[in-house]
């Protein structure tokens, strides 16, 4: 094999890495007995301040939602827990039919006509949209909205760098041209303000770009799904929908879009067909990765499946319905929007985007820097948001759920109140 691609031995394979990175010494402590080890790594984990114990409205991306007792009942059933991707249809039908069941709801949900068995996460998941838009187009550009969560936007430049392909943040639709393959936004966006949804759809089309929402799927219990206003591809994070934050991962992402971009979607899709004796029976209709199909047609190179997670975003949403749903997405808006009157009632504060639609996520700009609004309300076990102030001078975005009750929004407003009385 070494002589087929020219190299003389095993270490020029290695040549790109530098030698001090190669076979580092690790500086390990002495091995410890299995219960003295236990008790160390149990010290360790005390040392966390877990999201649990403390009044929480941290949001960004992940929030504290509530997970109804039967998702985990379902997930812990060894059929599910131990379930892999599913090759082999004639014995995966349960793994098969929950992830039919989970495209079903994503489409309910977001309006559109077809959507995938899940990705890793809603970053990944508007990459890849975003991915799948140059393929769809044949262009080379990809233009995203600046009130996109940055976070989002890096996942976004990371994709597109190992394609050459350059990513425009832009600040109005007039920025789009005709090279652009797509008009990327979310919505609500990184500030939780909504966009003019429609408005930003007939922009994206009128330069023949694909139009890319990212949404809170929670959201779309009260507020009216992307595909009304035009969109061709929607992605979301299924994480408020039964999967719980999970320290910070995993989670799952949702993917859907118009039928006729359904062959360029990346991942899977599992379909629902009758056999000659007439049963239902489910298969996988569409794996466009590259161990499946000529590499050069693939059209994502993503492996492992999120079942075990589209898995509880299924059952969350089955046992809610629509009604239940409802109440939830209720609960947030009134709750978040409770807690943003009372704030900017406070002296010094103010809302960042008076007047603007928001969800359960408003960004405020405090009286002093929002890591010493943070540090004063942490030592009151509040975690009170996200300091944003990289984007806005002394902002921070503030994220209420409907596991905030009133008792802990008026400890929230109290302890901002003292925080910005404080001496630095």
């Amino acid at each position: 094999m070494l002589a087929t691609i020219g190299v003389a031995d095993e270490s020029e394979l290695f040549a790109d890495i530098p030698a001090e990175y190669r076979n580092p010494t690790l500086r390990l402590p002495p091995p410890l007995a299995e219960a003295d080890l236990l008790r160390e790594l149990t010290a360790l984990a005390a040392m966390n301040r877990p999201v649990g114990e403390l009044v929480s409205f941290l949001g960004g991306g992940a929030a504290r939602h509530y997970v109804p007792g039967i998702v985990p009942a379902i997930l812990g059933r060894s059929e599910f827990y131990t379930a892999y991707t599913p090759y082999q249809p004639e014995i995966a039908q349960g793994t098969l039919q929950s992830a039919f069941e989970f495209q079903s709801m994503v489409c309910e949900l977001t309006g559109m006509d077809v959507a995938n068995a899940g990705m890793y996460d809603g970053a990944s998941a508007f990459a890849e949209a975003c991915l799948m838009a140059t393929a769809v187009t044949g262009r080379r550009r990809i233009a995203a909205l600046e009130t996109v969560e940055p976070r989002y936007l890096e996942a976004v430049r990371t994709y597109a760098s190992g394609r050459g392909l350059p990513v425009d943040r832009i600040a109005s639709p007039e920025e789009l041209t005709s090279a652009h393959a797509c008009l990327a936004i979310q919505q609500p966006n990184g500030y939780g303000c909504f966009e003019d949804g429609a408005q930003l759809g007939v922009a994206a089309h009128a330069v023949g770009a694909l139009y890319v929402v990212h949404t809170d799927p929670l959201a779309l219990g009260l507020f009216r799904p992307p595909a009304d206003d035009g969109a061709d591809i929607v992605t979301a994070d299924g994480q408020a929908l039964g999967v719980g934050l999970n320290f910070g991962g995993p989670s799952v992402g949702l993917f859907a879009c118009r039928e006729r971009f359904l062959r360029y979607m990346p991942g899977r899709i599992v379909g629902r067909t009758r056999d000659l004796d007439g049963r239902i029976g489910y298969v996988l209709t569409l794996q466009t990765r590259e161990q499946h199909i000529r590499r050069e047609r693939a059209t994502s190179n993503i492996c492992t499946a999120q079942q075990l997670l589209a898995l509880a975003v299924a059952v969350y949403l089955a046992a809610l319905g629509p009604r239940g749903l409802r109440q939830v997405a209720e609960l947030c808006y009134h709750r978040a929007h409770y807690a943003a009157e009372r704030i900017a009632a406070l002296p010094g504060y103010r809302l960042a985007f008076p007047g603007k639609t928001f969800f359960n996520q408003f960004a405020v700009v405090c009286p002093r820097p929002p890591r010493e609004v943070l540090a004063a309300a942490l030592r009151q076990n509040v975690l009170a948001g996200l300091d944003i102030s990289d984007r806005i001078a002394n902002g921070l975005l503030i994220c209420v759920t409907e596991m905030n009750p009133r008792a802990e929004i008026d400890l929230l407003v109290e302890t901002l109140g003292a925080a910005a009385e404080e001496r630095p």
